[in-house]
């Protein structure tokens, strides 16, 4: 019972913090307002109704972007005992908020098997899931993300159990870990991952080779890599979706020529890689939140008692006052905003596990934890950073690299409770009271410092140097303020625990009560912070409609066809209009590279020109060709029922072309489309595409019968064998065409639409989709699901019954 109780205290803290912290899902029936995820939900809206209405899988967006493989959007795969797995361990607390509950379990068993006692473990465990990367990751929608870091440690957990001599049972947690992180299907936390694990199994190999013992290192991997191949197995269907179609979207190979690119180029593009970049004095927000004045989205306007209100609402201009209320705020650093705070304990711990944990876990943590920081700062370390990106395999297809501050999140609370644990277990000599000092120096230092000498900051930022001079003096007070409060606040969390460490308080008092008050210390010190960025207003009713029907909406609607809707506000970051309609945009992060640079062109051309036409009044539909061959029946430019503008000269859902002009390139292709009339011509690239010299009769007809995500069906009639264009985008992997129910090859015209040479007569044509990631993928997964399930079943009940030695 003895060796129950501290594991069933630990599940307790952690459902009872996640709770407190998240009380108005648990008390109020809220969920939490995730702007990413109510984005999501517009762009599944179809593929989601043809499930409740079939119980089959749409796989293909019909809603956004003119189509696109819904692998990334919305798609149910057959692993239903993983599920059920996961269900069970988040002891059924609502999804996206268990996902911080599992961060806390997952980290605890991590913290367990580097042999931390169970009581200190607890607080290194909140800590990790209380961080305000996660929290501000969870507020902002990144669910997979935040759900993927949640089971790092639980990966990390098995490997290192199989490492310390606990080999089932390293096997089935390391099982069970990878197959819920990969569920999560966050690729590039994954990445993040194999880099922990990469550098830590580089450690063991060199201290294998010292200790010579070289074949128990290989004896474990080889039990580790059948773990590593059955959770892969469950994400085998995902895997082979993503990978097949990252290929054809925005993060594979451009097939255009450009004058400072090369064809075939890999990768994202670096400036969208690195659009979000941190400062070099960045990471100092991990020990004090407000060292560049905290969220990009607080006012200082907002504080009656601030400096900046003060000389705002003094100023005898009130027309410049209100000019000014818009440079109002906190935020003062060279990045987007918001403090990545790690907590000013953990810190102190941090750099306590540096001078007291086993060396082996220091230079494993350690070179990490610095690596992570360099990946952070991005184009602000560019010579660095643009190397990796283009030699580091599969590293420019991410973006975001911010989001590297995992690494470094991840290991302080480890290597800082590898060092405390180090502390209890040699105790208070003059070597470990001076390795302390070294600790409380290197932190309490800087941020006495900080707090002495913030007035040598500069407090502004590009550009504020232009506005008036008694403006920038309120602001930089205040933003001061903040530095010097939050410096003085991480002291004093940093010195309370030094005092107990140095003066031997656990021992002379209670070890229990010194646990019980450095978990309370580190959950108060974070989520104070975290109360900073998500409070109340992150939530909203259960049932509430994130897409409220505008007027333009419901006058759209009144049309039954099926078209497609072009929206000039914002129209790829929005997915309001994928809610309703079968939209010309989105949102998605992973759009196909050939509609984003048919957008980036002829598209943008055409909207230039139609809201230049439109405000002098002379709109001519015929002109916008692109907007018109991909079925734009109605453009919209706000929300009441007069914003709506009808296009009669849609091309339609299929049509006959009279000709076709044969370019010998992709950007010959693109170039010209922009040229065409694409109701009477088709430009085709001869490269990748040969047809038959065409015919055309003027009263041939073509029309669509049926529509479903994954299936069109449409009938025809001409005289003559004609090319038929298609207002749907070419995907070549998976879409089938039969004619009359003979399969017949699909060609790409347009740049991205997709074409069928059709004969002479009456006839009835078919597309469907038919992936094999999906068809073949699933049935992987399912079987493999199971498996997963027997092995951790089977390992746990192994290692209850013969506990290993380790």
């Amino acid at each position: 019972m003895e060796h129950i109780l501290p594991h069933a205290v630990a599940v307790l803290a952690f459902f009872l913090v996640t709770v407190f912290f998240f009380s108005p899902v648990f008390f109020e029936n809220k969920i939490i307002s995730q702007y990413d995820i109510n984005q999501g939900v517009g762009l599944a809206k179809s593929l989601r109704d043809y499930r409740a209405a079939t119980g089959q899988e749409g796989l293909w967006a019909i809603s956004a972007f003119c189509g696109m493989p819904a692998y990334l959007v919305s798609i149910n795969w057959s692993d239903g005992p993983i599920i059920g797995l996961k269900t069970i361990l988040a002891l059924h607390i609502p999804h996206p908020v268990s996902n911080i509950f599992l961060a806390f379990l997952s980290y605890y068993i991590l913290l367990l098997s580097f042999r931390i006692r169970p009581w200190l473990s607890i607080a290194g465990a909140l800590a990790f899931g209380l961080s305000s990367y996660m929290i501000i990751g969870l507020e902002a929608g990144h669910n997979a993300r935040i759900g993927a870091i949640a089971f790092m440690p639980l990966v990390m957990a098995g490997i290192h159990l199989a490492f310390s001599g606990k080999k089932i049972l390293g096997f089935g947690v390391t099982t069970a870990g990878l197959t819920f992180q990969l569920r999560e299907n966050h690729l590039q936390i994954t990445y993040y991952l194999v880099l922990i694990v990469g550098v830590y199994g580089l450690i063991r190999l060199i201290q294998a080779v010292q200790e010579k013992k070289l074949a128990d290192f290989f004896m474990t991997v080889l039990i580790l890599v059948p773990a590593a191949l059955i959770a892969a197995g469950t994400f085998f269907g995902q895997f082979w979706a993503i990978t097949e179609y990252s290929h054809y979207s925005i993060r594979g190979p451009s097939e255009l020529v450009k004058p400072n690119a090369t064809k075939g180029s890999e990768g994202l593009d670096k400036g969208y890689a690195f659009a979000y970049s941190n400062g070099i004095w960045e990471p100092m927000t991990l020990l004090i939140p407000n060292f560049y004045g905290g969220s990009s989205s607080n006012s200082f306007v907002q504080d009656q008692n601030s400096n900046t209100y003060k000389a705002l609402v003094n100023s005898s201009d009130n027309k410049l006052a209100n000019q000014l209320a818009n440079y109002t705020a906190e935020y003062w650093g060279p990045g987007s905003g918001g403090a990545y705070y790690g907590g000013a304990i953990i810190c102190f711990l941090f750099v306590l596990g540096m001078v007291m944990a086993d060396k082996r876990y220091v230079w494993w943590l350690v070179p990490l934890s610095v690596f992570s920081i360099a990946l952070t700062w991005g184009s602000n370390f560019s010579t660095f950073n643009y190397f990796l990106f283009d030699h580091l395999p599969l590293y420019n297809n991410f973006r975001s690299n911010t989001f590297a501050l995992i690494i470094i999140l991840f290991a302080m609370p480890l290597l800082g409770f590898m060092g405390l644990e180090t502390l209890f277990e040699k105790g208070l000599t003059k070597d470990t009271r001076r390795k302390l000092i070294i600790a409380f120096s290197a932190t309490g230092g800087v941020c006495l410092v900080l707090f002495l000498f913030a007035g040598l900051g500069g407090f502004q930022r590009a550009g504020e140097s232009q506005l008036p001079p008694w403006f920038v003096s309120a602001l930089q007070e205040d933003r001061k303020g903040l530095l010097r409060s939050d410096a003085l606040r991480s002291l004093a969390f940093i010195f309370s625990i030094f005092i107990l460490l140095f003066f031997d308080v656990p021992r002379r008092v209670t070890a229990a009560g010194f646990f019980l008050f450095l978990a309370l210390m580190v959950v108060i010190d974070l989520t104070v912070v975290d109360r900073r960025y998500f409070t109340k207003d992150n939530y909203h009713r259960k049932y509430e409609n994130a897409f409220t029907p505008t007027a333009a909406d419901e006058e759209i609607m009144k049309d039954k066809s099926y078209y497609r809707v072009y929206s000039l506000v914002e129209p790829l970051t929005e997915a309001h209009t994928s809610y309703y309609h079968n939209s010309m945009g989105g949102y998605h992060g992973a759009k196909m590279r050939r509609y984003q640079e048919l957008y980036d062109s002829a598209i943008f051309r055409n909207r230039q020109q139609f809201i230049s036409d439109a405000q002098s009044g002379k709109v001519d539909f015929e002109k916008y060709n692109v907007l018109n061959m991909l079925n734009a029946k109605y453009i919209v430019f706000g929300p009441d029922a007069n914003n709506v503008v009808p296009n009669p000269a849609a091309n339609g859902n299929a049509w006959f072309v009279k000709h076709v002009l044969n370019v010998h390139s992709p950007t010959e292709e693109l170039r010209k489309v922009s040229e065409l009339n694409t109701r009477d011509a088709a430009v085709i690239d001869d490269s990748a595409f040969k047809i038959a010299p065409e015919t055309f009769d003027s009263t041939s007809q073509i029309k669509i019968v049926e529509v479903t995500p994954p299936y069109l069906r449409y009938e025809s009639e001409s005289s003559v064998n004609s090319l038929a264009v298609f207002s749907e985008i070419y995907y070549p992997k998976g879409w089938h065409a039969t004619i009359d129910g003979k399969e017949v090859p699909i060609l790409r015209v347009d740049y991205v639409l997709r074409a069928l040479e059709i004969p002479a007569g009456k006839h009835v044509i078919e597309f469907r989709f038919e992936p094999k990631p999906y068809l073949i993928g699933n049935k992987v997964t399912m079987a493999s699901s199971w498996i997963v399930l027997l092995v951790v079943v089977g390992c746990l009940g192994w290692s209850f019954k013969k506990p290993e030695r380790q």
